[in-house]
């Protein structure tokens, strides 16, 4: 066999060995779980409920060190309440009480009404809890292997999704935005890779990227926490991830599938870091108190986007946060180091967009740029984009539209100083406008005095 063969063999089974992970997780037939229902590729990528331990995907032993950490903070608590708290199916745990009631480790209290078993944890218990403690004194969901949180992200990736005009439109409804710059825009997107706002502060560089998300207009599962060679990391994040409220799901289709509650799902995530970002954000956490790690944050954006917005006055150099991404953004995948010292790869798949005041050319070199294969230049508003957003702006917030105090604004402040039009500026002047209005006990509406007050105090150290 030629080397060349053997690298394609070696590479289809990797394919196959994948393709066979997200059966498993999707229930397909002849994988041992889930309904025998065909699922084609258009369906939603839905992760089914284990039917024993083995189908968890964990270890036995994490699963026993989480309930034994969980009781012994708890004291005493039903079966079902337990097995609600890792968010497993009792019948799955069922064993593992039974061989923990066995070894002396816990014992029964008592019995609900309903019937379920009451468990306290014994003397020895709470000397082994205290020693799991000393590792992790996390106890919450059980977590999913990372083969299943990595064929997970295959299933979803960003790069699968097709975004047309009309899904864009509906993202940037409220937006100011010409035909020119939806044009650009959507095949950057549909690239699945990244991309570069540049342009003068003010126009919507921040606010494009914030939307670009809503134009996939579907939502992903992702797990709670995963397992790596016995750490745990949280994935989800109720800060940076919007789950999906119970109303909003077919309640019905879901709970026919038996989802496996260790699994949300969430609103494609977009991950916004500014000025602030420093490298430690880029790579796995340990908290060293509570001995549970954190995932970076171009993990908690996989299968959505990351901005980096204000891309360039990051505490960190440039180079720095270039080189950390160089290869990532070519390979999609990354290289993650774990606080034990080994390295693991992850899947590096969102969209990211380095949104800039500055030009792309006087930041990076010609390498970078070429791994970011759009640069997308976000212009000022012309003069009737500008007058429209002032006809938007006013009925948002309340005023009456007169375009003869409008007219004046422009006519008196600027043409004569040739002032260029930005995107932000209604709205700034409007909330300025509607503070002189109050402040003067004066009706909420347009009027040249108030436009000069407003360009007073908005424009005085600007120019």
């Amino acid at each position: 066999m030629t080397l060349s063969a053997a690298t394609k063999t070696a590479s289809d089974e990797g394919l196959d060995e994948l393709f066979n992970r997200v059966n498993m997780l999707l229930g397909e037939p002849g994988t041992g779980r889930g309904s025998s229902r065909e699922t084609s590729k258009s369906d939603l990528f839905v992760p089914r409920q284990p039917r024993n331990m083995r189908e968890t995907d964990i270890n036995a032993v994490m699963i026993e060190k989480i309930i034994m950490r969980f009781l012994f903070q708890v004291g005493v608590d039903t079966s079902r309440r337990v097995a609600a708290q890792l968010r497993l199916p009792f019948k799955v745990l069922e064993p593992m009480f039974k061989q923990l009631r066995s070894d002396k480790h816990i014992d029964l209290a008592g019995t609900t009404s309903s019937g379920d078993s009451e468990f306290c944890i014994t003397e020895s218990g709470r000397d082994r809890a205290r020693r799991y403690s000393l590792e992790c004194t996390y106890f919450g969901s059980a977590p999913v292997s990372l083969e299943d949180y990595v064929a997970s992200v295959a299933a979803q990736s960003i790069a699968g999704q097709i975004v047309t005009k009309e899904d864009l439109r509906r993202a940037f409804k409220g937006l100011i935005i010409n035909e020119a710059m939806f044009n650009r825009l959507g095949p950057a997107i549909n690239s699945g890779r990244g991309m570069f706002l540049f342009g003068e502060p003010g126009n919507g560089k921040t606010s494009i990227a914030e939307r670009v998300t809503d134009a996939f207009g579907s939502t992903v599962w992702i797990p709670r926490a995963i397992s790596i060679e016995g750490d745990i990391m949280r994935i989800f994040d109720p800060a940076v991830h919007e789950e999906v409220a119970a109303e909003e799901q077919n309640s019905g289709l879901l709970d026919s599938m038996d989802i496996d509650r260790r699994w949300v799902q969430i609103k494609r995530p977009t991950v916004i870091a500014g000025g602030e970002l420093t490298m430690d954000e880029l790579e796995i956490t340990l908290n060293p108190t509570s001995r549970i790690c954190e995932s970076p944050l171009q993990v908690k954006s996989n299968c959505g986007t990351l901005v980096i917005d204000d891309f360039g006055r990051q505490k960190m150099p440039v180079d720095m946060l270039l080189n950390r991404w160089i290869v990532p953004l070519e390979k999609r995948f990354d290289y993650l180091n774990m606080p034990n010292g080994k390295k693991i790869q992850m899947p590096f798949d969102q969209l990211i967009v380095f949104s800039t005041n500055l030009e792309p050319r006087d930041l990076v070199d010609g390498a970078f740029l070429r791994r970011i294969p759009y640069k997308i230049e976000v212009p000022d508003p012309s003069e009737t984009e500008f007058l429209n957003l002032f006809g938007i702006m006013c009925e948002k917030l309340g005023f009456q539209h007169r375009p003869d105090a409008i007219k004046y604004l422009v006519e008196t402040h600027y043409r004569p100083t040739n002032r260029p039009f930005r995107l932000c500026q209604p709205r700034d002047l409007l909330l300025q406008v509607r503070n002189y209005c109050q402040f003067h006990s004066e009706p909420l509406e347009l009027s040249c005095a108030a436009f000069d007050a407003a360009v007073l105090n908005y424009f005085s150290v600007m120019e």
